[in-house]
């Protein structure tokens, strides 16, 4: 019996945020709700997410639907509501999420009257579904940015590679589900010649570069004194700008911008994207 103690006690100091209360729990819950009201209140109020829940290929919500899922399980080993040691915690954790996503986009789209009783079924689980990802994704974000010192003292600032180019990921993403749906990045991507699209990447990369490693940002990251400079530049800067072009035109694709287009308006209209994508992919590294 001793000996058992002696373990349970040693995987609990191992351990110290598998112990979690109900008090703490329910903490994390409210700074959820409170992540899921501040990232996607916006497109909540916005006229082309509303249309999508009703317009939107199904095919397509579904899918972003499901990729939501390992996306959620992967944020949540970062930064759930609560530090995380396993697949089913992190999946546990993704799930609250995720009801929390669609329960705040329920009730935001029927305080707005943009749910009402008399709406096909398919219409209302449509415009809560393609609310409840970013409203989820603010869920578990809501610990990073409302979390105390304290909560957040276990984090690791550390992440290994793989990791970081998957927290870059998430910024572009949500970035782009506020951008994506209006009409006001194509009308800007009409508007511009080649030399705005070649200067647009360029100040898209310089951006990154410079809010993580040039300007010490709170939570930048330094290099060391014996590092090159472009050694930065090709390891995150470059691979986190082609995560967010590679975001930018999943985006498109998933809210119909790319449809019946040529190749050139296309590419235009993913460059421009990837203009606010390119700035929450840094932001996520900063922030994260």
């Amino acid at each position: 019996m001793s000996g058992a103690r002696a373990e349970d006690t040693e995987d609990a100091q191992e351990h110290p945020g598998s112990d979690v209360t109900p008090a703490r729990f329910l903490v994390g819950l409210g700074r959820g709700v409170a992540g899921a009201l501040l990232f996607a209140l916006p497109m909540q109020m916005t006229m082309e997410m509303w249309a999508l829940g009703f317009t939107m290929d199904r095919w397509r919500l579904a899918l972003l639907l499901l990729l939501a899922i390992p996306l959620l399980i992967g944020i949540s080993h970062r930064i759930g509501f609560e530090e995380t040691f396993s697949l089913r915690e992190s999946a546990r954790d993704a799930m609250i999420a995720y009801g929390i996503g669609i329960l705040t986009s329920a009730v935001m789209l029927s305080l707005f009257k943009l749910l009402t009783g008399d709406m096909p079924a398919q219409e209302i689980a449509g415009k809560i579904a393609v609310q409840a990802v970013p409203a989820s994704i603010g869920a578990l974000l809501g610990r990073s940015e409302l979390g105390s010192g304290k909560d957040d003292a276990d984090d690791d600032p550390q992440a290994g590679y793989g990791s970081e180019l998957f927290m870059m990921a998430v910024g572009a993403l949500f970035l782009n589900l506020n951008m994506a749906p209006t009409e006001e990045m194509i009308l800007i991507s009409y508007k511009m010649t080649p030399w705005h699209a070649l200067a647009t990447i360029l100040l898209s990369i310089a951006i990154m570069h410079a809010f993580v490693y040039a300007v010490s940002f709170k939570g930048g990251h330094e290099l060391a004194d014996d590092t090159p400079g472009w050694h930065a530049l090709i390891r995150f800067t470059l691979p986190g700008y082609v995560i967010a072009l590679l975001i930018s035109v999943y985006a498109l694709w998933s809210f119909g911008r790319l449809d019946g287009g040529s190749f050139t308006p296309a590419m235009m209209a993913m460059i421009v994207l990837a203009f606010p994508g390119a700035i929450g992919a840094a932001a996520a590294r900063l922030i994260l």
